[in-house]
């Protein structure tokens, strides 16, 4: 059954996705700024910590690891760095956020603009696959799942970060606050976008759950599913093996 995805408000299901490619490749030159300064930059800590727990999964610490949706490739370089007898290979359907990410990397690391609902790769291609803050961009989650998981080998690692309403009491008080109003009007201020930072707390919001998106992993074919939460849940980390 499918489960849509990402819709910006007052686009059509069918041309959300050209919609977000679009808006991506607009704020692509400040997006890195942006997420750092709205964020406080905890979210490079995310990224770190996804990478030690996903590393212990890897059924070949030499293989391919692809990072789908890996926009200005922060996550990519922290996976490179991380597993350095890896093949890491990034992966965006957006043109300007991959502009982005090659300086960053010289020729460290490969990268290719493509869908993630579409992957250019063969069946079983893959140790691992991960994605940051990316999958939530998807025009339909679960078929996103079922790509990710054609792509890995048996007994390849998955690893989906995501940013998740907080669990601690205090912190989902002031949530609602800071996340929608207070972090549209910064974003928007820094990337003269706002409405690609209106768009983040309304994805956030359609996001599943984490045991919804847990299941949606377990019927996609994945097993040992892990869910870790971050700072009292602002960012989740699912973890799952294709079985």
């Amino acid at each position: 059954m499918p489960a849509p995805g990402t819709r910006p408000a007052g686009v059509a299901p069918e041309g959300a996705a050209a919609h977000v490619r679009a808006m991506f490749d607009t704020i692509a030159p400040t997006y890195d700024r942006a997420n750092h300064l709205l964020s406080l930059s905890i979210d490079r800590y995310w990224r770190w910590r996804a990478v030690r727990l996903l590393r212990h999964r890897l059924p070949d610490p030499q293989g391919r690891v692809l990072d789908a949706c890996c926009g200005t490739g922060d996550f990519s370089l922290a996976l490179a760095a991380a597993l350095p007898g890896a093949c890491v290979q990034g992966a965006d359907f957006s043109h300007a956020m991959l502009a982005r990410a090659r300086p960053k990397a010289g020729r460290r690391l490969a990268w290719l603009q493509a869908d993630a609902m579409r992957l250019p790769y063969p069946d079983a291609a893959f140790a691992a696959v991960a994605s940051a803050f990316g999958f939530r961009n998807l025009a339909d989650y679960r078929g996103g799942l079922a790509e990710f998981h054609r792509v890995l080998q048996p007994g390849g690692a998955l690893a989906i970060l995501e940013v998740s309403r907080p669990s601690l009491p205090v912190l989902a008080q002031l949530y609602p606050l800071y996340f929608h109003r207070l972090l549209p009007w910064l974003g928007g201020l820094i990337s003269g976008q706002p409405a690609a930072y209106r768009y983040l707390p309304e994805s956030v919001a359609r996001f599943p759950a984490p045991r919804e998106l847990a299941q949606w992993l377990h019927d996609a074919g994945f097993a040992d599913i892990r869910i870790v939460r971050f700072t009292a849940g602002l960012a989740t980390l699912h973890l799952g093996t294709r079985a």
